[in-house]
């Protein structure tokens, strides 16, 4: 039995993606993957998932570079979550931090809780 077959896709085909820092174990970002891009995931050995908004099956890095080389692949035990575990190129948010999770709580206002390692205009330069 393929492992495919213990996974849970939702009513439009996705399952949420955690994906973690193999080493620091630190969160990096949320996506969601139908069963194409985790195939081609697993196929490459980098992260590929589906964009609701764009309506688009997208590479991670493919415009910033910033790409994702994938360790481990794991999901829960209802089978409708999976955790990536990889080795991260850059930064993983599209701000330009390491994480997506880059800001904190504090009461009913935020802090922001890590350097940004690069300014979005810098990453994603302007198309011409």
């Amino acid at each position: 039995m393929s492992f495919y077959d213990k996974l849970k896709f939702d009513a439009q085909g996705l399952i949420p993606a955690i994906i973690q820092d193999f080493q620091t174990k630190r969160v990096l970002m949320f996506a969601w993957m139908n069963r194409a891009s985790l195939e081609k995931t697993v196929a490459t050995g980098k992260t590929h998932f589906w964009s609701r908004s764009r309506q688009k099956f997208w590479m991670k890095g493919e415009e910033s570079g910033h790409t994702q080389t994938v360790k481990d692949i794991a999901f829960d035990c209802d089978g409708d979550v999976l955790l990536i575990q990889v080795e991260q190129n850059g930064a993983a948010c599209h701000e330009g931090y390491r994480s997506c999770f880059f800001r904190s709580v504090e009461n009913e206002n935020f802090k922001i809780t890590e350097l940004q390692l690069q300014k979005p205009e810098e990453i994603y330069k302007k198309k011409k």
